[in-house]
């Protein structure tokens, strides 16, 4: 009777330190999920937004200022993503967690000015965002350029696209 005691004691051992670590595993998968979320999501959102740019639908606002200022811009045209990446910029004071800024790698052809291509990139980062915010479910706690957007242990914002 006695080895069978030393085995069941044995054994909720073996199942206690299973689950200590299962537990502790958690937490790092948890916020690696996290990013893998964000970054498809970040992803998806320039996608996006270089769709909507290179069809050329906008609002009735941006289409006036672009058809009194930057015609160019209201014509189908060639843009590619080339990269979505990311960096950690340390933990936020205001917001107390993790800075993620993503930032965008695009190239099109030589006929815009950079003052157009700084409108095509605030179309992107602008989706990318919204992407992120919509995919955390957080629209509501960011304003209405979701700048910077928010997830559970993290604090989103966007670098200016870089054109290569």
């Amino acid at each position: 009777m006695d080895n069978k005691a030393q085995m069941s004691a044995e054994l909720l051992l073996l199942f206690g330190t299973l689950i200590i670590i299962l537990m502790i595993s958690m937490v790092f998968i948890a916020g690696e999920n996290e990013l893998n979320v964000a970054m498809a999501a970040a992803r998806n959102g320039a996608i996006e937004g270089l769709a909507a740019s290179s069809s050329g639908i906008y609002p009735i606002d941006t289409y006036r200022e672009y058809s009194n200022s930057k015609t160019g811009l209201l014509y189908p045209y060639s843009v590619e993503i080339v990269n979505v990446s990311y960096a950690e910029l340390g933990e936020d004071m205001n917001y107390d967690k993790k800075w993620i800024q993503f930032t965008v790698y695009a190239k099109t052809s030589d006929r815009f000015d950079n003052d157009e291509l700084v409108s095509i990139g605030d179309r992107i980062n602008y989706n990318l965002r919204k992407s992120v915010a919509i995919s955390f479910n957080t629209t509501q706690a960011t304003n209405k350029l979701y700048n910077p957007v928010f997830s559970p242990h993290y604090v989103f914002t966007t670098a200016n696209v870089k054109w290569v």
